[in-house]
């Protein structure tokens, strides 16, 4: 008997096996990837925004497809005139006790605007204020320098959530990310632990007392929730997304990722200024083919210009130029007597998918075309792949970034786009949006490729798990039985 228990201690031991925690009541166990950085205003990537998004509470929550904003943090976000916006605060205050006032944000906005972090672009590219003030404790307020209804959503970007007046002085963002002070409903209990994760405890409106995060691969994950060790898991591997609807049945999300894959054209080039020459090569690439194969089914083949967590409201008609015609892209070459022969740019992260692009696109239009790292200074000459990461969830952030990247100029477009951004309401908004994404689909200085998207598997006792683009599974809202 002791030489079968020494046996089963040596084996524990060598294979790094132990039993999993039981389930405890009120504790809900969520799988994610490691974090870049869980400083608000520098993510990019979705499992640091899903734990931001439980240690912080936005401004306000924004729709894109709907054009509505729901305030949160913000009591209201109002102006008479679209160029003096006011926001009131409701109370609330940091995990370490201190007041959330209307200075908060100003400073906080000041640090991102300078330090070039991810949401950098809110304030120097796209809100443009002449001067953010604090006009009282709980009032803050904004001077553009033009009339401009996107306010609301730009505020509404979960980068901009305050900091405390600690670590502005300090200026320690490295050792803040680790140790992150929040106003949301749960505050991280010891740190984060890289590699590990960490705990975050209930201070406010969130439904479980608990949430330990686990930090880990997608596969392993994905099989401990359906072996009842972890409740969610909040990436499924490409390989699994036939298996979990017969696994998980209705304990399965996906959403829309602010992440979207295009093919920009360096429409100043004489060899690419014809949009006939870009339709054709648009037609080339199978859409389905880098779907299933370099990017793992975690994205969906582009069916429009703007990405459903980008899109206003509801899209009409189809998309040419995002179909897969081979015969039609080698006519329109022919037609527009295009001398053959291409470089691919691509930036980090983006060489897998780029060169099965580039071979399709061999095949499908019988020209020499290759792949290439893209230059770190310097315009480009050839096209570009784009993997583009949205700060917000407006579609003026991404209908301006792809302009500049093709280096299109148009004139009727800017001012459709400058109208949008200056529109009363909504609607009248979205429907520019659309004149200015149509009339891209037409010229076509970038081709829409892809879309991101996010999955999620959960287990029998976890309910109410609603998703967002930013964060994915909104952890705050999830009920543990």
């Amino acid at each position: 008997m002791r030489l079968l228990a020494l046996f089963v201690v040596l084996a524990i031991a060598v294979t790094g096996c132990s039993e999993p925690d039981p389930a405890r009541p009120g504790v809900l166990s969520v799988g994610i990837r490691e974090p870049a950085t869980l400083l608000p205003a520098d993510l990019a990537d979705q499992a640091g925004r899903l734990v931001t998004g439980a240690l912080w509470t936005p401004l306000a929550d924004y729709d894109a497809a709907s054009g509505k904003v729901t305030p949160r943090a913000a009591e209201s976000i109002e102006s008479t005139d679209r160029v003096r916006w006011t926001v009131k605060l409701r109370p609330a205050a940091f995990h370490d006790g201190t007041p959330v006032t209307a200075q908060s944000y100003v400073d906080t906005w000041k640090v991102i605007a300078a330090e070039r972090w991810v949401s950098s672009p809110v304030f120097t590219k796209l809100l443009r204020a002449r001067e953010i003030t604090a006009s009282a404790p709980d009032t803050i307020t904004v001077t553009l320098d033009r009339p401009s209804g996107q306010v609301p959503a730009l505020l509404a970007a979960p980068g901009l959530v305050p900091l405390p007046a600690s670590v502005l002085a300090s200026r320690d963002w490295d050792g803040f990310a680790k140790a992150p002070v929040g106003n949301g409903p749960y505050r991280l209990d010891g740190g984060w632990k890289p590699g590990s994760g960490g705990t975050l405890k209930r201070v406010g409106a969130g439904k479980a007392e608990e949430i330990d995060l686990r930090v880990g691969e997608p596969a392993a994950q994905y099989d401990a929730v359906r072996a009842g060790t972890l409740d969610l898991a909040t990436e499924v591997p490409g390989e699994k997304h036939e298996a979990m609807h017969g696994e998980f049945g209705d304990r399965h999300a996906n959403w829309a990722l602010p992440r979207a894959g295009y093919l920009a054209f360096p429409v100043a080039n004489p060899r690419f200024a014809d949009a006939t020459v870009r339709h054709g090569f648009a037609l080339g690439v199978d859409r389905a083919a880098l779907e299933a194969g370099p990017l793992a089914h975690q994205v969906d083949p582009a069916k429009a210009l703007l990405p459903p967590a980008d899109a206003p409201g509801e899209r009409s008609g189809t998309c040419r130029p995002c179909t897969f015609d081979a015969a039609a892209g080698k006519a329109l070459l022919k037609q527009a007597a295009f001398p053959g022969g291409a470089t691919v740019y691509f930036g980090p992260g983006a060489e897998a998918w780029t060169r099965t692009l580039v071979v399709g696109l061999h095949q499908a239009l019988d020209v020499s075309v290759t792949a290439q790292a893209a230059p770190k200074a310097g315009p480009l000459d050839d096209p570009a792949t784009l993997d583009v990461k949205t700060a917000t969830a407006s579609p003026y952030e991404l209908l301006s970034e792809l302009a500049s990247a093709s280096g299109y100029t148009d004139d009727v477009f800017h001012q459709n786009l400058a109208m949008a951004d200056a529109a009363a309401t909504p609607e009248e908004a979205g429907e520019l949006y659309r004149l200015a994404e149509n009339q891209l689909l037409r010229d076509l200085p970038v081709a829409p490729l892809w879309s991101g998207h996010g999955h999620a598997v959960w287990s029998p006792r976890v309910h109410n798990v609603t998703t967002t683009p930013f964060t994915g599974p909104v952890v705050a809202g999830i009920v543990v039985s």
